[in-house]
């Protein structure tokens, strides 16, 4: 498999609350055979179902502490009061067994890791970063409210935050202006696809 795929790509997608990356992303898992997500780590019990390593590697305060210290998170994040990480060698572990990595997450995620890519080789010749977003804030509003989850307040405090995450989309590879999930789901499979043609990533024809 990984003489099939020597150069894979590390894709980060990246979006505002409730701008339809999490369904972006099982979609393109679905459709995509050597994609594979990295698994997170978090701080929160594990929910009904959930197996750690698979859904996601859990982990107590005490231990999560310890990694983050040691610096082996690409990115981490605290919702909700609990703690959310990336690990470096989850990623690179599964990039050098030649899959393509499949990483969901906020855009302040997106930053830390577009940070520490320029730090590594491996993890810069790899990086792919999209920013996901709705056609405008308005639409984006009716979106969380069709998904009612939110008070008024809480609302206004997304849609405040999800103003300041839109105004950063120029810092990523790839703009993709949402419109539906069939047609997002393929914008997202061409730049995939546009990736590997790359003259850095293309197996060069044969000469001889």
């Amino acid at each position: 498999m990984a003489a099939e795929n020597t150069n894979p790509l590390l894709i980060v997608v990246s979006a505002p609350s409730g701008g339809g990356k999490t369904t972006l992303c099982q979609q393109l898992l679905a459709a995509t055979p050597n994609l594979t997500r990295a698994v997170t780590c978090t701080t929160r019990p594990p929910r009904e179902g959930e197996r750690d390593g698979v859904d996601y590697y859990f982990l107590d305060a005490a231990s999560f502490l310890k990694r983050l210290q040691a610096g082996n998170f690409l990115e981490h994040a605290t919702v909700y009061g609990h703690s959310y990480g990336t690990l470096k060698a989850e990623v690179l572990g599964k990039l050098r067994q030649g899959k393509d990595v499949l990483l969901n997450v906020d855009v302040q995620g997106a930053a830390t890791i577009r940070v520490r890519a320029e730090e590594d080789e491996e993890l810069r010749k790899a990086l792919v970063m999209t920013f996901l977003t709705p056609t405008s804030l308005t639409l984006l509003e009716s979106r969380l409210k069709k998904r009612g989850t939110d008070s008024p307040t809480a609302m206004q405090k997304r849609l405040s935050v999800a103003r300041q995450e839109i105004a950063q989309w120029k810092n990523f590879d790839y703009l993709l202006i949402s419109t539906s999930i069939a047609e997002d789901l393929r914008r997202m499979q061409s730049i995939v696809e546009a990736e590997k043609m790359r003259p850095t990533r293309a197996q060069p024809p044969a000469v001889d």
